[in-house]
C-alpha cells in the first residue's frame, strides 16, 4: 500500500507517494531524478548509494523509505552551495581522485559524514573511515589524498 512519505531533501521539504518498502536509493533516482547516487551492489557493501541523513552516511539501497520520513537526506547533487563545490567535491577535482567517476558520489558523501564528526582526522582516521567504500579504479590513494586535502579547507586539518 502506497504511503505519503515527507522529508527534507537537498535543504527542500519534499513528499513522495510510494511503498513504504521501497528502497530510498530508487525513490532518489526515480521520482526525484537525483542519479548521482548510485546502484552498486544493492546489498550495502560497496558504498556507491552512500547519502547523508541527518548527517549521517548511510547506505541508501538499505533505508526503506518508512524509515526516511520527517528526516534530512543530502545527496552529492546537494553538496554544492550558491554554485560553488563543495571542498570535498573540489579536492577530488584537484587531486583527480575520480577515475570513472561511479564510485565518487558515495566516497564524497561518505567523506562529508565522517568530516563533521571528526573535523581533524589524520591520515590513518581517513583511511579507516573510508575502509567501506569500494572503488574498483584503484584511485584511493588520491581519494584519500583529496578528503585530507578537503579536511584542511573546512573547519579543522588533518593530524600528523
Amino acid at each position: 500500500m502506497k504511503e505519503k512519505i515527507q522529508f527534507v531533501l537537498n535543504g527542500k521539504p519534499v513528499e513522495v507517494e510510494t511503498e513504504k518498502e521501497q528502497f530510498l536509493l530508487w525513490v532518489l533516482r526515480t521520482h526525484f531524478n537525483l542519479t548521482g547516487t548510485k546502484y552498486g551492489c544493492g546489498l550495502g557493501y560497496c558504498g556507491s548509494c552512500t547519502v547523508l541523513m541527518d548527517d549521517d552516511p548511510v547506505r541508501s539501497c538499505n533505508i526503506m523509505m518508512e524509515d526516511v520520513a520527517g528526516t534530512r537526506i543530502v545527496t552529492i547533487e546537494g553538496m554544492e552551495e550558491g554554485g560553488e563545490l563543495h571542498p570535498l567535491q573540489q579536492a577530488f577535482v584537484e587531486h583527480d581522485a575520480l577515475q570513472c567517476g561511479f564510485c565518487t558520489p558515495g566516497m564524497i558523501m561518505n567523506a562529508a559524514g565522517f568530516l563533521k564528526k571528526n573535523t581533524e582526522p589524520t591520515r590513518a582516521d581517513i583511511i579507516d573511515a573510508m575502509e567501506d567504500n569500494l572503488c574498483r579504479c584503484g584511485a584511493h590513494n588520491r581519494i584519500i589524498d583529496a578528503i585530507e586535502s578537503a579536511s584542511k579547507n573546512m573547519k579543522g586539518g588533518p593530524k600528523s
